[in-house]
């Protein structure tokens, strides 16, 4: 792949809702969209998925536009690439800076599928022809509207539904959501917000047939998740804790979690979340795709790693009219009775809508070898 040119735009995009966590709440989505241009004239596209302040992780976007800038991209461009793998082994002595990284590794990504006359899922070796979905709704301003919002998404069909909670938000809100909705696959996102000494309201949790807790604990733990999860029937999964495959391994070693979600952003790039995969299904520990409130773009990248074959659970990759007025790409991702089929367009199969980007970039900047 002999680059022309990388292009980096800041982007600001309107929610339709603000979504709430136990972190903060979110009004509107800032993000950096990446364009890699060959001498051919293909582009490969992907997005960063850090936020604008240090919520989720260290990275903001404007520590992501540095290390791009400054420290990847110089490294991307030192010599012709042949492969995407070879993309996170260049980078691997610059420490972290995982969403930065995969904001570059994704779109080498979409850009070496395109040039292969793939789509990207076959590209990754994925054999999904469609996958399944759940849906995350962010804490309320009351039950009722939470309930009602539930209501809307059962009846479009989301195979799965994740509620955030916190501390004050957890127990009584479960247990009237389990009231309503006895039977649909229910799961709880806690992003972080309990500690050890939570344990016996945690527990709590296990009355209710909960697929899963998601995160209870520290967002850099894995021996107190393992604690933790010797406690409790309902299944932890590891989220903020999972970097890289040895994250993972050393997570399951343990025995801190029965469930790991993979966000491609979070542990670096498509590469490593494969070996996550890969190392997951080898214990037979399921996996799932989380969402990090992506655009169309990166809704995309999501899209293509959840048809490989041990993505067994519904992940985060809701419609892109459940969050945005207008997405970046043409089509936009719809969802069809809690389905999504998979597009079979070389690359992320979806166009990017030039005119929708230009109207949410507020600068941009193009570097060239």
């Amino acid at each position: 792949m002999n680059i022309h040119s990388i292009t980096l735009r800041k982007m600001n995009m309107p929610l339709k809702a603000p979504f709430t966590t136990s972190f903060g709440t979110f009004k509107q989505k800032d993000f950096i969209l990446v364009e890699i241009r060959d001498q051919e004239g293909l582009s490969g596209w992907a997005e960063s998925v850090a936020f604008t302040s240090p919520w989720y992780n260290e990275e903001t976007i404007e520590t992501n536009w540095h290390m791009i800038k400054d420290f990847l991209i110089p490294l991307l461009l030192e010599k012709d690439i042949q492969h995407p793998h070879e993309v996170s082994q260049r980078f691997a002595h610059i420490r972290r800076n995982y969403m930065a990284k995969s904001a570059l590794e994704g779109a080498i990504w979409d850009l070496f599928a395109k040039r292969q006359q793939l789509p990207l899922a076959k590209a990754l070796g994925g054999k999904k022809k469609q996958i399944e979905v759940g849906v995350s709704i962010g804490i309320q301003n009351s039950v009722q509207e939470l309930l009602t919002i539930i209501e809307r998404h059962v009846s479009a069909g989301y195979h799965r539904i994740k509620v955030k909670i916190k501390p004050g938000w957890d127990i009584e809100i479960i247990r009237e959501i389990r009231n309503h909705f006895p039977n649909i696959l229910l799961m709880a996102d806690a992003n972080s917000a309990y500690r050890l000494t939570d344990t016996q309201r945690l527990k709590e949790l296990d009355e209710f047939n909960l697929m899963m807790i998601e995160q209870p604990l520290a967002p850099d733990d894995i021996i107190d998740h393992a604690y933790l999860q010797r406690q409790l029937t309902t299944p932890i999964c590891l989220d903020e804790s999972i970097h890289s495959v040895e994250d993972a391994r050393k997570a399951l070693a343990l025995g801190s979690c029965q469930i790991i979600n993979i966000k491609i952003g979070r542990v670096g790039g498509l590469t490593e979340a494969m070996k996550i995969h890969d190392l997951c299904e080898t214990q037979k520990i399921p996996v799932w795709c989380g969402g990090m409130l992506e655009s169309g773009i990166g809704r995309a990248h999501n899209i293509a790693l959840t048809t490989l074959s041990n993505f067994t659970l519904p992940g985060d990759t809701a419609a892109s009219s459940n969050y945005w007025y207008q997405d970046l790409i043409e089509p936009e991702v719809t969802v069809n009775r809690g389905i999504i089929h998979v597009p079979e367009e070389w690359g992320i199969g979806y166009e990017p809508n030039r005119l929708a980007i230009d109207q949410f970039t507020q600068y941009s900047e193009t570097l060239r070898p």
